[in-house]
């Protein structure tokens, strides 16, 4: 369901968190684009977090522990990789109230980004935004070989020791299901989103 009522600056960070909290969120049809509107997808994409995929490439890439990975050391820096164009991606959601909000959440302690950095140059990384215990993944990047993966490997990590219930990834891609992203109806997804909300707010990171 998309609501083009979600339209100009009226959305503030204490609306977009109850947005979340009912299994709503905003998207814009390009960069350049100035109006949002509210997303709620019928099939949600989440990835259990016992059931992370790491494949033996992977692991073996891992082992030579090619980045160094930080936790909110750059969100903003994030973000806005995130919006740039990608030969697989030549336009992005991301608009600069997109970016003002969550950079706001960001502040309030509501949002959070994972970082991978060869020779101190971002490279990688993703954000999102949690809420009790559920964390909702909004926008990945990779300038190098399995950076966003590696940073998806360890916000997984992060948020089984910090008692979260919930990675929701809105949408399933193939390379998301290739780390275990699985397609959830509506109804199962909101019976999950629930029950990670009644739960106070979970540490992160």
């Amino acid at each position: 369901m998309e609501d083009k009522a979600a339209k100009g600056s009226g959305i503030t960070p204490e609306l977009l968190l109850n947005a979340y909290s009912i299994g709503l969120f905003p998207m814009s049809e390009s960069a350049e684009d100035t109006e949002l509107f509210w997303v709620e997808p019928e099939i949600r994409g989440i990835i259990p977090l016992d059931g992370l995929h790491v494949s033996h490439s992977l692991r073996k890439f891992m082992r030579r522990q090619p980045y160094e990975i930080r936790f909110n050391h750059d969100f903003d820096g994030v973000i806005a990789a995130c919006a740039e164009p990608a030969p697989d991606r030549p336009q992005t959601w991301i608009n600069a109230e997109i970016r003002a909000l969550y950079n706001e959440l960001h502040r309030m302690g509501h949002a959070h980004s994972v970082e991978a950095y060869e020779d101190g140059r971002l490279v990688g990384g993703l954000y999102g935004v949690s809420l009790k215990a559920a964390f909702f993944g909004e926008s990945m990047f990779s300038r190098r070989s399995n950076a966003s993966k590696i940073c998806l490997v360890h916000l997984v990590e992060r948020l089984s020791a910090n008692n979260f219930l919930l990675l929701d990834t809105q949408f399933t891609t193939e390379h998301l299901k290739t780390m275990g992203a699985i397609d959830l109806p509506k109804e199962e997804y909101m019976t999950l989103l629930n029950a990670a909300l009644v739960w106070p707010d979970q540490p992160f990171p």
